[in-house]
């Protein structure tokens, strides 16, 4: 019976959205990355996002106005990862902040000596844990051509792995599959990744990944979304695992 009520203010939910199916297409047409999922995968996907916009709130910083083809482009991204998931995956936080481009945060480091270092630095987003997601408008538009950046993924793909605690690189696993082996695997990865970064032979990666496992997994989620195939050539083991993590196989699409 719960889940017949639950069903129902979906399908309400869904029926009342004040955005137009030519807003949505819109949307689609403006993400390369979504061109890859079938028809009804793009229906499911829709529906996650108008879902993710009645429980979300998005929000501009300052004096951005936030529209409705801002709204669609960063909810359908957000829910890509998900969408095998479901939505439940994203609750204990409410809000999106989204400034017009990169913006500014304080910095304060303590080193070694214990000398406490303060800078500031510009960032394109971040996800607080219990707290907001933070975007800048200018990075959550991907390229035109797949190059394995996505912004909002990235972001996203933290607030999955802040679910069980604070980000470290793994998420919440499903039933069936091994902390174990997830640890091992993504720790070979990472601890190659920074190997070919010193011998000063990158993958074509974003470096930013060899900062901290947490980045690590961001990182490569993005990727993963965006150009898989890199991650199938040289991480064969982290792309079979996430895979199952996501329970989405982009390459097969």
């Amino acid at each position: 019976m719960f889940q017949w009520l639950k069903t129902k203010r979906i399908e309400r939910i869904v029926k009342r959205s004040p955005i137009t199916d030519s807003q949505w297409q819109e949307g689609f047409h403006r993400l390369s990355l979504l061109q890859r999922l079938s028809e009804s995968e793009k229906s499911r996907l829709q529906q996650l996002a108008i879902l993710f916009l009645y429980y979300k709130s998005l929000e501009g910083a300052g004096s951005l106005e936030v529209s409705t083809g801002m709204r669609v482009v960063i909810a359908l991204q957000a829910c890509l990862p998900v969408l095998n998931l479901g939505l439940d995956w994203y609750d204990g936080w409410r809000s999106v902040i989204i400034y017009p481009g990169a913006f500014s945060k304080q910095s304060i480091e303590v080193d070694d000596c214990g000398v406490v270092h303060q800078g500031r630095s510009n960032l394109s987003g971040e996800s607080w844990q219990r707290g907001p997601v933070i975007l800048s408008w200018d990075d959550s538009l991907p390229a035109c051509q797949a190059d394995g950046r996505n912004v909002v993924i990235h972001e996203f793909a933290h607030k999955l792995d802040m679910l069980n605690g604070r980000a470290n690189g793994l998420p919440s696993l499903h039933k069936g599959m091994s902390v174990q082996q997830w640890s091992d695997v993504f720790n070979s990865a990472y601890e190659d990744f920074q190997l070919h970064l010193q011998q000063h032979q990158p993958r074509p990666i974003d470096s930013y990944a060899a900062t901290s496992p947490a980045e690590f997994f961001a990182v490569f989620s993005e990727v993963f979304f965006e150009d898989p195939a890199i991650i199938k050539k040289y991480y064969p083991d982290v792309y079979t695992l996430l895979v199952q993590f996501y329970r989405q196989d982009p390459c097969k699409n």
